[in-house]
């Protein structure tokens, strides 16, 4: 094997080890975060919001999270494991480019626009 092949074959595994870690602690932080909002759930017994209110921005999540909130917190955690594919996406993006294969960086940086714009447009159509 070519000291060449060898270094990208080490390179591609760092990247998929980094991938994983990312995914791993995404989840990890992810549901450590809703436990949070569960125990303060449970100790309070009751989310701190009425029912069918739906937060609106991200402004009222974060005062919902400042006042402690089950909910807030909750919400959090939700949010936090969303963001883990999307973080996955964009090391993807860095992956394919120090490889220089544009094509996926092309694809790939094409999936992470789609999934920037379905956030905004899910934020606008719930407004």
């Amino acid at each position: 094997m070519k000291p060449e092949a060898k270094n990208e074959t080490q390179e591609m595994h760092r990247v998929e080890m980094t991938i994983g870690t990312i995914l791993r602690w995404g989840v990890i932080v992810a549901a450590a975060i809703m436990i949070v909002g569960l125990l303060f759930y449970l100790v309070d017994g009751s989310l701190g919001v009425a029912s069918n209110y739906h937060v609106q921005n991200f402004h009222q999540l974060l005062q919902g999270l400042i006042a402690g909130k089950p909910y807030a917190i909750m919400m959090v955690g939700i949010f936090a494991l969303i963001l883990t594919p999307v973080l996955r996406v964009v090391v993807s993006i860095y992956s394919f480019y120090r490889e220089h294969d544009r094509l996926y960086v092309i694809i790939t940086s094409l999936v992470l626009l789609i999934l920037l714009t379905s956030f905004v447009l899910g934020i606008e159509f719930q407004l």
